[in-house]
């Protein structure tokens, strides 16, 4: 089937592109980009004041199946991805049980191809069970499909361990996913560890007890040689880590959420909002400042979600009870565009290049560009349209976003896999 879509600010800096033309897909595929296009057979679309870019891609989201589909699973994930304006999703694998084996690796892709038209790629366990201890099947993993390894979540706390995952994961060309949380150091923390925790009378959680881990992941990717990404980095300190990584050329990249660049402690208050505490928790906003300067050099690489659905009675605990995290899916790319481009701060080039172009380049996946040739995952973003997050507007199963009742300018219009539409003027399709 033919589909032309006319008229959109076409952005994408991996060809120096940035215009008002037509795109003609077919069979999946770019055809044709220029002036004037028609087709005969097939459908038209007019995207006038729309800005269409490569597929955006999360390469850090919680799906929960199996085992906990009460939060969320593949489909309703799906669908939040593409009402987000996401192609593909790279699922953690901390679910229950744990994917640890080619199997459940095999089971996850098969489950997602058959409910959702969001690409799903798996990521599987650097340790069995995620204890920390004994290798996961990495080679059978990697046969099934997994692109990385990580222990997210918590983080292998045993350097021997994290080496040998590394020497492992290295033989198969595949990176490494660190979460970085030194337990020891952490303890009971749930908030950030300074003038907020006290006030809160609340276990605070140190900026070292991220630090000491990049540090130590950082130096282990020398010794081994293996590709090293950082999740959901917090701190400024952790900037610094990583951009002196970089300048001695060593094969490390690294991830920022939204809730890390947009909110911080000072938004926690004497109404213990449980919506607010994460994993790592939010930090400072002189680290907030930090994030995003490095977003924008290029030292942090790309945008993540850390997408982490919750049923309401679990975030409804005390906040010390309450599990962490945030959905993150559906409002990213509005917060961005909102905070970010709209404020001059930060480029369409460099959004691309962030939320779209990266996570592929960090996990090897096929390039996307916007030109013949080049599978058509593409996402069509409406720059002007206001809205207001809110509780009830979620397709997520879960509700728990730390940005209900912000009032955002811009999200995802369209969507297309493929060629074929999983958002379709703001509507989920499948």
């Amino acid at each position: 089937m033919a589909l032309l879509l006319k008229n959109a600010r076409c952005v994408d800096p991996s060809v120096g592109l940035d215009a008002v033309v037509d795109v003609l897909l077919r069979d999946g595929v770019i055809v044709e980009l220029g002036c004037d296009l028609t087709v005969s057979k097939g459908e038209t679309v007019d995207l006038v004041g729309k800005v269409l870019v490569p597929g955006l891609v999360d390469m850090h989201v919680h799906l929960r199946e199996p085992g906990q589909e009460y939060k969320e699973d593949m489909q309703s994930g799906g669908r939040a991805a593409a009402k987000g304006g996401f192609t593909g999703v790279l699922a953690m694998p901390n679910t229950k049980p744990v994917v640890d084996t080619g199997a459940r690796v095999s089971f996850l892709l098969e489950k997602a191809r058959e409910v959702t038209r969001t690409r799903v790629y798996a990521s599987g366990a650097l340790s069995h069970g995620l204890g920390g201890e004994a290798l996961s099947e990495m080679g059978d993993m990697i046969a099934a499909g997994a692109l990385a390894f990580t222990d997210d979540g918590r983080g292998v706390q045993d350097d021997g361990m994290m080496r040998r995952a590394m020497d492992y994961a290295k033989m198969f060309k595949v990176p490494v996913l660190s979460h970085c949380q030194r337990e020891s150091l952490v303890g009971a923390g749930v908030v950030n560890e300074g003038l907020v925790s006290t006030r809160l009378g609340l276990a605070g959680w140190p900026a070292a007890g991220e630090e000491v881990q990049i540090a130590r992941d950082i130096a282990l990717s020398e010794l081994t040689g293996c590709a090293l990404h950082i999740q959901h980095i917090s701190t400024a300190g952790g900037v610094e880590l990583l951009r002196r990584a970089k300048a001695a050329g060593l094969p490390v990249t690294a991830e920022v959420t939204p809730h890390h660049l947009f909110l911080s402690e000072d938004d926690l208050d004497e109404t213990y909002n449980s919506n607010l505490k994460m994993n790592p928790p939010l930090r400072t906003k002189a680290d907030c400042a930090a994030l995003t300067a490095a977003l924008i050099d290029g030292t942090i690489d790309c945008i993540a979600t850390d997408h982490a659905p919750h049923a309401a009675h679990e975030k409804a605990l005390e906040f010390e009870l309450a599990p962490f995290g945030t959905t993150g899916l559906e409002t990213a790319l509005g917060l961005v565009l909102t905070h970010l481009v709209a404020t001059g701060t930060l480029s369409w080039q460099t959004l691309v290049e962030r939320m779209a172009h990266a996570a592929r380049r960090i996990l090897r996946i096929e390039p996307v560009r916007l030109q013949a040739g080049s599978i058509a995952d593409l996402t069509v973003i409406d720059p002007e349209f206001n809205w207001m997050v809110t509780a009830d507007g979620f397709v997520s199963k879960a509700k728990n976003s730390a940005f209900i009742g912000r009032e955002l300018k811009g999200r995802a219009s369209h969507v297309y896999v493929g060629g074929y539409a999983s958002l379709d003027n703001g509507v989920v399709v499948v």
